[in-house]
């Protein structure tokens, strides 16, 4: 399945969740997605964005390491029905989208926290989240760039 159709799905999937397990599961869902995406991009994506797709993958991967692994059925892992990027610019965009909804989701569940592994499990997990989501937006800056230095190549051609 294309990059962002499954974004939109885990979008959807974590405004839907309700109590804690949910959002974690869903949290958890999202960065392993973020993991595939970016690894997705350091093999097959532009040059200029492979070094920050690997930083991605990494974090993404911590993301998912700081959580309790869901446990989940057959077929119900998203990252694992990624088949293609699609447009860059417009799976970046909104990876980075997700991502923010992602700390957003995790600051509300560290404040509500009931107990300190809870919230101490938040925090990372916010960490882990803002930092990839420096990384799409990193890896759209260059992309940009990419673009503006193209531009003037074709203008002239």
């Amino acid at each position: 399945m294309e990059a962002v159709r499954l974004i939109v799905t885990s979008r959807r999937a974590l405004a839907g969740s309700g109590g804690t397990p949910e959002v974690l599961t869903e949290v958890w869902q999202a960065q392993a997605l973020a993991q595939a995406i970016g690894s997705r991009f350091a093999v097959y994506g532009p040059p200029e964005l492979r070094g920050e797709a690997l930083g991605l993958t990494e974090l993404a991967g911590r993301g998912c390491g700081v959580l309790d692994t869901p446990e989940l059925g057959p077929g119900e892992l998203r990252a694992a029905q990624l088949t293609e990027l699609g447009d860059a610019r417009q799976a970046l965009v909104c990876l980075g989208g997700l991502l923010g909804e992602v700390g957003i989701a995790l600051v509300g569940m560290a404040s509500a926290a009931d107990d300190e592994g809870t919230y101490w499990q938040c925090m990372e997990a916010i960490d882990a989240a803002d930092e990839s989501r420096d990384r799409v937006l990193e890896m759209l800056r260059r992309l940009a760039d990419r673009e503006d230095q193209a531009l003037p190549a074709r203008e002239a051609g």
